[in-house]
């Protein structure tokens, strides 16, 4: 799923270490105008560095990082993108209102603040102290400082930790809104049913690399297929080798296991453990694919 041309912000061939270790080597990733891209895999895998990279918070040791065809250094790439990072804090002393004003500032054609207000969900808080702020709170401000530029590049880490699920799906609907109009977005998320609901494109990385580049129902048909869950004493390892199963493993009291074929790996299932019960089969999620992904891939390295 390739278009440079439509890319508002790329990663060509980028090879990067840190602590003398090598983060990624030769990554190839795009961003694109009117698309979300979800950036998906397991702590460690280069997520946070090629963010980095993409919005010139950090250099490439080799290959090129550019923003809307610029270094992403550059303020005039700079000034066109809004990011919400996990990790950034708030003026105690200043209100929300004001808060988001000082921030607009920055901008050469800022959003009205009425404006950014509502799309963040703070119009009834907009006089409150960012000290007063719970979690949630604070984590849509951190939402309004990144969109009240009009940003055509929204980068957005882990959007709604601390937020309730009514205030997450409310910020989900306004990301949707911005990118139907035209704004590249691009997400981090530990929360895959986040991922899922959101964006148009997932890309799976790990150890430096990507492993998927797809849409999430592609994602799914191809690295998932189905899930069987049931009550059996049967092990992991002999579960993992019946006919057209992928993995398997234990959830609590359940045996998981992923299939490419449900009904071939049911019949061996029952087969072989007669007194099975709870049997339930289902489609896959986004999170069983790619635990399959990357199970594939860890098996790869090791032989």
């Amino acid at each position: 799923m390739t278009d440079h041309l439509g890319d508002v912000a790329r990663l060509t061939r980028v090879s990067k270490r840190l602590g003398g270790r090598p983060v990624l080597a030769g990554l190839d990733l795009g961003v694109r105008a009117g698309e979300v891209t979800a950036l998906l895999g397991p702590n460690g895998a280069g997520k946070t560095t090629s963010v980095s990279l993409l919005t010139g918070r950090i250099a490439p040791d080799d290959g090129a990082a550019t923003l809307f065809g610029l270094d992403p250094r550059r303020p005039a790439a700079r000034r066109r993108m809004g990011v919400m990072l996990q990790s950034a804090g708030l003026p105690d002393v200043l209100t929300v209102a004001e808060v988001v004003t000082l921030q607009s500032g920055y901008y050469p054609d800022p959003r009205p603040l009425a404006e950014t207000l509502a799309l963040a969900g703070l119009s009834d808080l907009a006089e409150r102290r960012c000290a007063a702020l719970s979690g949630g709170q604070a984590r849509r401000v951190h939402y309004a400082l990144a969109i009240c530029g009009r940003p055509d590049l929204l980068v957005l880490d882990e959007p709604t930790a601390a937020m309730d699920r009514g205030a997450a799906r409310a910020l989900w609907s306004t990301v949707r809104t911005l990118a139907d109009e035209g704004a590249a977005i691009l997400l981090t998320s530990h929360d895959l049913a986040e991922a899922d609901a959101l964006a148009d494109r997932i890309v799976v990385m790990d150890a430096g690399r990507i492993v998927a580049d797809d849409t999430s129902a592609a994602i799914r048909a191809r690295a998932g297929g189905s899930v069987i869950r049931c009550r059996s004493t049967l092990t992991t390892a002999v579960a993992a080798h019946l006919p057209a199963a992928r993995e398997g493993d234990r959830e609590g009291a359940d045996l998981r296991i992923v299939t490419a074929d449900a009904v071939a790996t049911a019949r061996a299932l029952l087969d072989v453990d007669p007194a099975l019960t709870d049997l339930r089969i289902a489609d896959a999620t986004l999170e069983d694919a790619i635990a399959a992904l990357l199970a594939a891939g860890q098996e790869r390295i090791a032989a």
